[in-house]
């Protein structure tokens, strides 16, 4: 869709859509395909906090279905930067030029702070979460944790991780379109600190509070980050509810 404000049909919409959504599907299935060669490597690194245990498959093809789930999560960690672009440029009519140009410049700290939660959840969550699982009541129970289950426990926490790393720069452009102020954030710490206790306890592999807390202490830390970018953000920057106010009052003098 052309970044000049033209009005077009829900058909127009569609198409637009279908189009983006094809290329982005194009690099995708390119970026699977190159990811296959690194995909060893891949599952060697993902293994590694287990130490010298080894996961065992139960089924003839668990292993082939594994290696190709995570070339083809390789893949889509290869083609983020597409997928967002191509979600930009569909936005991009909707929005204001100042708005434009920060939503651009937004783009590789996407990338920049999803990598930054992969490794936080990779170095410093993961290995302490699995040596906790494997101590746990091990003197009753032996561990013999499948490929399958264990590569989709890995993985699934390494993508909310860095999904949830996106905080700061969300909340950053939101005060930039004039929906949320640093004033807001910071009056909803409170359900802010509830909301982080949540997404640990779902994020987290285990239920005790220290691996909560692994999680917790640096999404708190982000959203005060958020404020912080909120506050910067908001600067010059009429809220949008204001904005609203204001227009629907200009247009009951004009209808009167």
């Amino acid at each position: 869709m052309a970044t000049h404000d033209v009005e077009m049909s829900i058909w127009e919409h569609l198409d637009e859509l279908r189009k983006r959504m094809t290329i982005a599907v194009i690099c995708l299935v390119v970026t699977t395909a190159a990811s296959v060669v690194f995909t060893t490597r891949f599952l060697e690194l993902l293994i590694e906090p287990m130490g010298d245990a080894m996961p065992q498959t139960i089924a003839p093809t668990e292993h082939f279905v594994v290696f190709f789930k995570v070339a083809l999560i390789g893949g889509v960690c290869m083609s983020m930067p597409m997928f967002v672009y191509q979600a930009v440029r569909y936005m991009l009519p909707g929005l204001l030029p100042h708005e434009r140009k920060w939503l651009y410049l937004l783009i590789p700290g996407v990338f920049v702070c999803f990598v930054g939660g992969v490794a936080f959840a990779a170095l410093i969550m993961l290995p302490a979460a699995i040596t906790f699982m494997q101590s746990f009541l091990d003197t009753i129970v032996e561990s013999n944790w499948t490929l399958e289950n264990y590569i989709s426990f890995v993985t699934r926490v390494l993508f909310w991780m860095g999904v949830v790393f996106q905080t700061p720069l969300v909340l950053f452009f939101l005060s930039k379109l004039g929906l949320v102020t640093a004033t807001q954030l910071a009056k909803g710490r409170k359900w802010a600190v509830l909301a982080i206790a949540l997404i640990a306890a779902m994020v987290t592999p285990t239920p005790d509070p220290v691996n909560m807390m692994i999680v917790m202490i640096p999404l708190y830390l982000l959203y005060e980050v958020g404020i912080i970018l909120a506050r910067f953000g908001g600067r010059g920057v009429t809220p949008r509810s204001e904005r609203n106010a204001s227009l629907s009052a200009e247009a009951e003098e004009v209808a009167a």
